[in-house]
Protein backbone atom coordinates (compact mmCIF):
# COMPACT_ATOMS: atom_id res chain seq x y z
CA UNK A 1 0.00 0.00 0.00
CA UNK A 2 1.60 3.36 -0.87
CA UNK A 3 -0.05 5.30 1.31
CA UNK A 4 2.00 3.14 4.38
CA UNK A 5 5.28 3.26 2.31
CA UNK A 6 5.10 7.14 1.80
CA UNK A 7 4.36 7.99 5.44
CA UNK A 8 7.08 5.92 6.65
CA UNK A 9 9.43 7.69 4.44
CA UNK A 10 8.32 11.40 6.36
CA UNK A 11 7.86 9.63 9.34
CA UNK A 12 11.88 8.31 9.17
CA UNK A 13 13.33 12.07 7.97
CA UNK A 14 13.05 13.73 11.36
CA UNK A 15 11.96 17.50 11.72
CA UNK A 16 12.20 18.80 14.90
CA UNK A 17 10.42 22.45 14.52
CA UNK A 18 13.48 24.68 16.28
CA UNK A 19 16.08 22.68 14.16
CA UNK A 20 15.97 25.09 10.49
CA UNK A 21 18.59 22.39 9.21
CA UNK A 22 16.37 19.41 10.28
CA UNK A 23 13.25 21.14 8.70
CA UNK A 24 15.04 22.19 5.32
CA UNK A 25 16.32 18.57 4.89
CA UNK A 26 12.39 17.15 5.66
CA UNK A 27 10.92 19.80 3.06
CA UNK A 28 13.62 18.33 0.83
CA UNK A 29 12.04 14.75 1.77
CA UNK A 30 8.18 15.63 1.52
CA UNK A 31 8.95 17.65 -2.07
CA UNK A 32 10.37 14.78 -3.37
CA UNK A 33 7.59 12.31 -2.05
CA UNK A 34 4.84 15.14 -3.23
CA UNK A 35 6.58 15.89 -6.73
CA UNK A 36 6.48 11.69 -7.40
CA UNK A 37 2.61 11.53 -6.00
CA UNK A 38 1.37 15.30 -7.83
CA UNK A 39 3.47 15.04 -10.85
CA UNK A 40 4.35 18.91 -9.95
CA UNK A 41 7.10 19.96 -8.15
CA UNK A 42 6.86 22.51 -5.18
CA UNK A 43 7.59 25.68 -4.34
CA UNK A 44 9.62 26.09 -1.88
CA UNK A 45 9.07 29.44 0.19
CA UNK A 46 11.19 30.01 3.28
CA UNK A 47 10.66 32.39 5.77
CA UNK A 48 12.92 33.33 8.56
CA UNK A 49 15.20 30.01 7.82
CA UNK A 50 11.98 27.95 8.58
CA UNK A 51 11.34 26.16 4.63
CA UNK A 52 7.59 25.56 3.39
CA UNK A 53 6.09 24.15 0.19
CA UNK A 54 3.09 25.27 -1.48
CA UNK A 55 1.46 23.61 -4.85
CA UNK A 56 -0.94 25.81 -6.83
CA UNK A 57 -2.78 23.74 -9.10
CA UNK A 58 -4.09 25.26 -12.36
CA UNK A 59 -3.78 29.40 -13.37
CA UNK A 60 -7.00 30.39 -11.94
CA UNK A 61 -7.28 31.52 -8.14
CA UNK A 62 -7.63 29.68 -5.08
CA UNK A 63 -10.58 28.24 -4.68
CA UNK A 64 -9.85 24.85 -1.93
CA UNK A 65 -6.41 25.40 0.66
CA UNK A 66 -5.34 22.17 1.69
CA UNK A 67 -3.11 22.79 4.99
CA UNK A 68 -0.73 20.68 6.49
CA UNK A 69 3.11 20.70 8.56
CA UNK A 70 5.88 18.32 8.21
CA UNK A 71 7.45 19.80 11.43
CA UNK A 72 7.29 17.67 14.88
CA UNK A 73 7.87 18.23 18.21
CA UNK A 74 10.22 15.35 18.60
CA UNK A 75 13.83 15.66 18.90
CA UNK A 76 16.65 14.41 16.79
CA UNK A 77 17.28 11.23 17.75
CA UNK A 78 14.05 9.65 18.78
CA UNK A 79 13.28 7.50 16.15
CA UNK A 80 16.30 4.92 18.14
CA UNK A 81 13.91 4.71 20.67
CA UNK A 82 10.50 5.37 18.77
CA UNK A 83 10.93 3.34 15.75
CA UNK A 84 8.44 3.75 13.01
CA UNK A 85 6.65 0.37 13.03
CA UNK A 86 3.48 -1.25 12.31
CA UNK A 87 2.22 -4.16 13.96
CA UNK A 88 -1.56 -5.39 14.65
CA UNK A 89 -2.69 -2.76 12.73
CA UNK A 90 -1.54 0.19 14.42
CA UNK A 91 1.15 2.68 13.17
CA UNK A 92 3.97 4.13 15.32
CA UNK A 93 6.52 6.54 15.21
CA UNK A 94 7.50 9.95 16.27
CA UNK A 95 5.04 12.65 14.17
CA UNK A 96 3.02 9.71 12.58
CA UNK A 97 0.08 11.11 13.74
CA UNK A 98 1.19 14.71 14.06
CA UNK A 99 0.66 14.91 11.15
CA UNK A 100 3.07 13.15 8.40
CA UNK A 101 0.24 10.79 7.51
CA UNK A 102 -2.07 13.91 7.21
CA UNK A 103 0.89 15.24 4.93
CA UNK A 104 0.31 11.63 2.67
CA UNK A 105 -3.21 11.39 2.63
CA UNK A 106 -3.24 14.92 1.30
CA UNK A 107 -1.23 13.85 -1.92
CA UNK A 108 -3.30 11.11 -2.64
CA UNK A 109 -6.52 13.07 -2.09
CA UNK A 110 -5.36 15.26 -4.74
CA UNK A 111 -3.58 13.06 -7.15
CA UNK A 112 -6.74 11.04 -7.19
CA UNK A 113 -8.65 14.09 -8.40
CA UNK A 114 -9.42 14.11 -12.83
CA UNK A 115 -8.38 18.06 -12.35
CA UNK A 116 -6.94 20.08 -9.43
CA UNK A 117 -7.38 23.09 -10.63
CA UNK A 118 -8.05 25.66 -8.17
CA UNK A 119 -6.37 22.99 -5.07
CA UNK A 120 -3.91 24.84 -3.17
CA UNK A 121 -1.50 22.63 -1.10
CA UNK A 122 0.21 24.36 2.03
CA UNK A 123 2.90 22.03 3.70
CA UNK A 124 4.71 24.57 6.72
CA UNK A 125 7.44 23.75 8.26
CA UNK A 126 7.07 25.52 12.01
CA UNK A 127 3.38 24.51 13.20
CA UNK A 128 4.46 23.40 16.36
CA UNK A 129 6.08 26.69 17.52
CA UNK A 130 3.02 28.45 16.72
CA UNK A 131 3.63 29.26 12.97
CA UNK A 132 5.57 32.38 13.80
CA UNK A 133 7.00 32.86 9.79
CA UNK A 134 4.27 30.86 8.07
CA UNK A 135 0.92 32.78 9.71
CA UNK A 136 1.11 35.19 7.21
CA UNK A 137 1.48 32.99 4.18
CA UNK A 138 -1.33 30.63 5.47
CA UNK A 139 -3.92 33.44 5.68
CA UNK A 140 -3.24 34.88 2.38
CA UNK A 141 -3.09 31.35 0.84
CA UNK A 142 -6.76 31.05 2.79
CA UNK A 143 -8.20 34.67 1.29
CA UNK A 144 -10.93 34.03 -0.96
CA UNK A 145 -11.37 30.72 -0.94
CA UNK A 146 -14.71 28.52 -0.37
CA UNK A 147 -13.04 26.10 2.43
CA UNK A 148 -9.74 25.67 3.88
CA UNK A 149 -9.22 21.61 4.80
CA UNK A 150 -6.92 20.88 7.46
CA UNK A 151 -4.99 17.60 8.01
CA UNK A 152 -4.46 17.97 11.60
CA UNK A 153 -4.87 14.39 13.19
CA UNK A 154 -8.76 13.57 13.95
CA UNK A 155 -9.64 13.73 18.03
CA UNK A 156 -10.25 9.82 18.49
CA UNK A 157 -11.81 9.75 14.77
CA UNK A 158 -13.70 12.97 15.15
CA UNK A 159 -13.65 16.07 13.16
CA UNK A 160 -12.54 19.53 15.22
CA UNK A 161 -15.27 21.73 14.44
CA UNK A 162 -14.26 24.26 17.06
CA UNK A 163 -10.78 25.39 18.63
CA UNK A 164 -10.10 27.71 21.28
CA UNK A 165 -7.47 31.10 20.77
CA UNK A 166 -4.14 30.60 22.02
CA UNK A 167 -2.22 33.80 23.67
CA UNK A 168 1.41 32.99 24.93
CA UNK A 169 3.02 35.54 27.05
CA UNK A 170 5.63 35.90 29.54
CA UNK A 171 5.72 37.96 32.39
CA UNK A 172 9.13 39.57 33.92
CA UNK A 173 10.24 40.40 37.41
CA UNK A 174 12.59 42.87 37.98
CA UNK A 175 14.07 42.99 41.66
CA UNK A 176 17.33 43.92 43.09
CA UNK A 177 19.35 41.73 45.03
CA UNK A 178 20.95 41.82 48.22
CA UNK A 179 22.86 39.45 50.93
CA UNK A 180 19.67 37.18 52.07
CA UNK A 181 21.31 36.98 55.55
CA UNK A 182 23.37 40.20 55.93
CA UNK A 183 20.87 43.08 54.38
CA UNK A 184 17.15 41.11 53.29
CA UNK A 185 15.48 44.03 53.48
CA UNK A 186 17.91 45.90 51.06
CA UNK A 187 17.06 43.92 48.35
CA UNK A 188 13.06 43.65 46.23
CA UNK A 189 12.47 39.88 46.21
CA UNK A 190 12.10 39.05 42.72
CA UNK A 191 10.63 35.77 44.05
CA UNK A 192 8.13 36.90 46.52
CA UNK A 193 6.78 39.48 43.14
CA UNK A 194 6.57 36.52 41.29
CA UNK A 195 4.15 34.49 43.58
CA UNK A 196 1.63 37.55 44.18
CA UNK A 197 2.19 37.90 40.18
CA UNK A 198 0.82 34.45 39.39
CA UNK A 199 -1.60 34.39 42.30
CA UNK A 200 -3.54 37.07 40.28
CA UNK A 201 -3.05 36.07 37.25
CA UNK A 202 -4.57 33.02 38.30
CA UNK A 203 -7.56 34.50 38.84
CA UNK A 204 -8.15 35.44 34.81
CA UNK A 205 -9.61 32.80 33.69
CA UNK A 206 -13.42 32.09 33.30
CA UNK A 207 -14.67 28.39 33.49
CA UNK A 208 -17.96 29.41 32.81
CA UNK A 209 -16.75 30.77 29.01
CA UNK A 210 -14.37 27.95 28.98
CA UNK A 211 -11.54 30.47 29.60
CA UNK A 212 -8.14 29.15 30.96
CA UNK A 213 -5.17 31.14 32.02
CA UNK A 214 -2.39 28.71 33.21
CA UNK A 215 1.00 30.18 34.71
CA UNK A 216 3.25 27.31 33.78
CA UNK A 217 7.18 27.51 33.37
CA UNK A 218 8.39 29.46 36.64
CA UNK A 219 12.69 30.92 36.57
CA UNK A 220 14.10 32.95 39.76
CA UNK A 221 16.96 33.46 41.67
CA UNK A 222 20.14 33.02 41.56
CA UNK A 223 22.03 31.10 44.26
CA UNK A 224 20.43 30.82 47.94
CA UNK A 225 21.63 33.47 50.06
CA UNK A 226 20.98 36.02 47.39
CA UNK A 227 17.80 38.00 47.15
CA UNK A 228 16.50 37.18 44.00
CA UNK A 229 16.77 40.65 41.59
CA UNK A 230 15.18 38.61 38.82
CA UNK A 231 11.97 36.49 37.69
CA UNK A 232 9.93 35.30 35.25
CA UNK A 233 7.43 33.09 34.31
CA UNK A 234 5.21 31.93 31.51
CA UNK A 235 1.67 32.30 31.16
CA UNK A 236 -0.88 30.25 28.50
CA UNK A 237 -4.47 31.35 27.69
CA UNK A 238 -7.04 29.56 25.69
CA UNK A 239 -10.37 31.37 24.63
CA UNK A 240 -13.21 29.97 23.01
CA UNK A 241 -14.42 34.17 21.67
CA UNK A 242 -12.11 36.79 20.46
CA UNK A 243 -13.92 38.83 23.13
CA UNK A 244 -12.35 36.85 25.69
CA UNK A 245 -9.29 36.76 24.44
CA UNK A 246 -8.53 40.79 24.42
CA UNK A 247 -10.47 40.21 27.89
CA UNK A 248 -7.75 38.42 29.78
CA UNK A 249 -4.88 40.43 27.30
CA UNK A 250 -6.46 43.79 28.62
CA UNK A 251 -5.81 42.33 32.36
CA UNK A 252 -2.88 41.13 31.37
CA UNK A 253 -1.36 44.53 30.42
CA UNK A 254 -3.20 46.00 33.32
CA UNK A 255 -0.80 44.09 36.18
CA UNK A 256 0.60 46.36 39.02
CA UNK A 257 3.84 45.41 41.23
CA UNK A 258 2.99 44.49 44.76
CA UNK A 259 6.12 45.49 46.44
CA UNK A 260 7.84 48.65 46.36
CA UNK A 261 10.31 48.95 43.89
CA UNK A 262 9.73 46.08 41.99
CA UNK A 263 8.84 46.23 38.22
CA UNK A 264 7.09 44.47 35.59
CA UNK A 265 7.54 43.70 32.03
CA UNK A 266 5.45 41.77 30.01
CA UNK A 267 5.61 40.02 26.84
CA UNK A 268 3.88 38.74 24.59
CA UNK A 269 -0.48 38.69 23.59
CA UNK A 270 -2.62 36.49 21.02
CA UNK A 271 -1.39 33.84 18.83
CA UNK A 272 -3.65 32.61 17.23
CA UNK A 273 -7.36 33.81 17.21
CA UNK A 274 -10.24 31.19 18.63
CA UNK A 275 -11.59 29.17 15.79
CA UNK A 276 -15.23 29.27 16.07
CA UNK A 277 -18.01 26.57 15.41
CA UNK A 278 -19.76 29.19 13.31
CA UNK A 279 -17.18 28.68 10.63
CA UNK A 280 -17.38 24.72 10.26
CA UNK A 281 -20.74 23.92 10.66
CA UNK A 282 -21.55 23.66 7.04
CA UNK A 283 -18.63 22.02 5.66
CA UNK A 284 -19.21 19.48 8.68
CA UNK A 285 -22.92 18.74 7.07
CA UNK A 286 -21.16 18.55 3.61
CA UNK A 287 -18.30 15.90 4.74
CA UNK A 288 -21.24 14.23 6.96
CA UNK A 289 -23.44 13.41 3.67
CA UNK A 290 -20.19 12.14 2.02
CA UNK A 291 -18.91 9.87 4.45
CA UNK A 292 -23.15 8.53 3.74
CA UNK A 293 -22.41 8.31 0.26
CA UNK A 294 -19.15 6.64 0.74
CA UNK A 295 -21.14 3.66 3.32
CA UNK A 296 -18.80 4.93 5.79
CA UNK A 297 -19.11 5.49 9.79
CA UNK A 298 -21.08 8.43 10.59
CA UNK A 299 -18.78 11.63 11.47
CA UNK A 300 -18.47 12.89 14.65
CA UNK A 301 -16.95 16.25 15.67
CA UNK A 302 -15.73 17.64 18.82
CA UNK A 303 -14.16 21.15 20.23
CA UNK A 304 -10.88 21.01 21.80
CA UNK A 305 -8.36 23.42 23.33
CA UNK A 306 -5.55 23.25 21.36
CA UNK A 307 -4.77 25.09 18.29
CA UNK A 308 -3.79 24.59 14.34
CA UNK A 309 -3.32 26.55 11.41
CA UNK A 310 -6.77 26.64 11.35
CA UNK A 311 -7.21 28.92 13.63
CA UNK A 312 -5.84 31.52 11.13
CA UNK A 313 -7.86 30.47 8.23
CA UNK A 314 -11.13 30.51 10.31
CA UNK A 315 -10.10 33.73 11.54
CA UNK A 316 -9.55 35.68 8.39
CA UNK A 317 -13.17 34.92 7.70
CA UNK A 318 -12.32 31.65 5.46
CA UNK A 319 -15.01 28.17 6.05
CA UNK A 320 -12.72 25.78 7.76
CA UNK A 321 -12.75 22.02 8.37
CA UNK A 322 -9.53 20.64 10.62
CA UNK A 323 -8.68 17.33 12.03
CA UNK A 324 -9.51 15.51 8.79
CA UNK A 325 -6.43 13.19 9.05
CA UNK A 326 -5.46 10.33 10.62
CA UNK A 327 -7.45 8.50 13.38
CA UNK A 328 -5.51 7.22 16.31
CA UNK A 329 -3.67 9.23 19.25
CA UNK A 330 -1.34 9.72 21.67
CA UNK A 331 0.19 13.07 20.03
CA UNK A 332 3.17 14.34 21.52
CA UNK A 333 3.23 11.56 23.66
CA UNK A 334 5.46 7.80 23.45
CA UNK A 335 1.83 6.17 22.75
CA UNK A 336 2.37 8.52 19.28
CA UNK A 337 0.27 5.96 16.95
CA UNK A 338 -2.37 5.70 13.82
CA UNK A 339 -5.05 3.17 13.12
CA UNK A 340 -4.03 1.75 9.57
CA UNK A 341 -7.42 0.66 8.56
CA UNK A 342 -8.68 4.03 8.75
CA UNK A 343 -6.26 5.79 6.72
CA UNK A 344 -7.52 4.84 3.07
CA UNK A 345 -11.10 5.26 3.34
CA UNK A 346 -10.85 9.13 5.07
CA UNK A 347 -8.43 9.70 2.37
CA UNK A 348 -11.58 8.27 -0.07
CA UNK A 349 -13.76 10.94 1.54
CA UNK A 350 -11.32 14.36 1.36
CA UNK A 351 -11.35 13.35 -2.26
CA UNK A 352 -14.71 13.80 -2.40
CA UNK A 353 -15.00 16.63 -0.33
CA UNK A 354 -12.70 18.73 -2.64
CA UNK A 355 -13.66 17.52 -5.79
CA UNK A 356 -17.27 19.43 -4.55
CA UNK A 357 -16.02 22.19 -3.22
CA UNK A 358 -14.62 22.32 -6.34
Amino acid sequence: MDLLADIETLVTCESPSADKTAVAASADVVAQLGTERLGKAPEYVVIDGWTHLRWKFGDGPNQVLVVGHHDTVWPLGSLATHPFQIENGVMRGPGSFDMKTGVVMAFHAIAALPDPSGVTLLVTGDEELGSPSSRALIEAEAAGCVAALVLEASADGALKLERKGVSNYELRIIGRASHAGLEPELGVNASVEAAHQILAVNELGNPAAGTTVTPTKLVSGTVRNTVPAAASFLVDVRARTVAEQLRVDEAMRALQPVLPEARLELIGGPNRPPFERKMAEDLYEHASRLAAELGQPPLRQVSVGGASDGNFTAGIGTPTLDGLGAVGGGAHADDEHVIVEEIEPRTRLLTRLISELL
